[in-house]
């Protein structure tokens, strides 16, 4: 186990922990925007009994007339990811932001 650890913590970047931070602000806005809004018909997803993904709530909401926030700021999480694994903190830091500005409109 503590090898696993030290594995996770050799791959983690600059801003890993503030993207996940951030990742659950982002999954309870999506949560909370999907609960208030329209409802659509099931997709065929839906019947196979698989779990909706953060980016397939998104898609959903978008369809519905909202969301366009919950697509910009997975876009910018994205991008924060990618500048993470590069290395990249004050990229990272910037995608954040976008993230915030998306989630907090």
């Amino acid at each position: 186990m503590f090898a696993l650890g030290l594995a996770a913590a050799a791959h983690a970047g600059p801003c890993t922990g503030k993207i996940e931070a951030v990742q659950m602000q982002v999954d309870a806005v999506l949560e909370a925007t999907a609960g208030a809004g329209p409802t659509l018909p099931e997709s065929q997803s839906a019947g196979l009994h698989h779990e909706p993904t953060p980016e397939s709530i998104a898609r959903a909401e978008e369809q519905a007339g909202e969301g366009v926030e919950g697509e910009r700021a997975l876009a910018a999480l994205a991008r924060a990811r990618a500048a993470d694994r590069a290395g990249d903190a004050n990229l990272c830091k910037i995608a954040l932001l976008d993230v915030r500005r998306a989630i907090d409109h």
